[in-house]
């Protein structure tokens, strides 16, 4: 809303014609031109990146949301091998671990265009657990020489290659988290550093309308009316 309301300021702004010709630079036409190109550019990368992020997110809840009916058929299949009674209630306590430890995250797909969270975390440190569970069942069924299964999701080399896929979408989702929260910053600042964002700018070229026109000006009148907003900072 601010960056629309600031193309409208810039539009009267315009009008006044050779009339409006600050001395200071920033509130310049020309650099309240490249200021709104910057802008609207800082705002789209932030959509473009939290579309990447949500995608990502999605890719892994999708992955992960295999990982829990796959390990019970693993400790099912271990049940039936040679490995002793202490081997099978590790399997079994790992496959607890796996079962109860529900990633903190949205357990289903979410719209592309959904706010990407603030934080990641809470979620990410689940994850990882996750994956520390998995890799220790695949180290304990390697252990055991006669778990051999016919079934291939079961073998160990497809397990393993699981095992990667899940680092990897984990790795994804944390990498274009990264990439929202550093557009969000970029954004942030375009949009509120002090002096020279565009809420400030805006406030500037306000006050240099009210000097060259006056403040009971028509063409005051015109731009004092656009509101712009700037978040509370803790």
């Amino acid at each position: 809303k601010n960056v629309a309301n600031f193309e409208d300021l810039i539009s009267f702004v315009t009008g006044y014609g050779a009339t409006y010709n600050p001395t200071k630079v920033p509130i310049k036409l020309a650099s309240l031109t490249t200021l709104l190109t910057t802008a609207k550019t800082d705002v789209i990368l932030v959509t473009t990146k939290t579309v990447a992020f949500n995608n990502a997110t999605n890719a892994r809840v999708l992955l992960f949301d295999l990982l829990r009916p796959l390990s019970t058929r693993l400790v099912n299949a271990f049940t039936t091998t040679d490995a002793t009674t202490e081997m099978v209630k590790d399997a079994k306590s790992i496959n607890r671990k796996l079962q109860g430890k529900r990633a903190k995250t949205i357990q289903a797909p979410i719209a592309p265009d959904a706010s990407a969270p603030n934080t990641i975390s809470a979620s990410q440190q689940s994850y990882d657990q996750l994956i520390e569970h998995f890799t220790k069942l695949i180290e304990l069924l390697k252990t055991e020489p006669t778990y051999a299964p016919n079934e291939t999701d079961l073998k160990i080399i497809t397990l393993t290659a699981q095992l990667t896929a899940l680092k990897t979408a984990n790795t994804n989702v944390a990498t274009a988290y990264t990439a929202v929260s550093n557009s969000r910053i970029a954004r942030d600042k375009t949009l509120y550093k002090d002096k020279t964002g565009l809420y400030d700018i805006s406030g500037d070229v306000k006050n240099y309308v009210k000097s060259l026109y006056g403040a009971t000006a028509p063409e005051f009148k015109q731009i004092s009316k656009i509101k712009f907003t700037k978040p509370k900072t803790n």
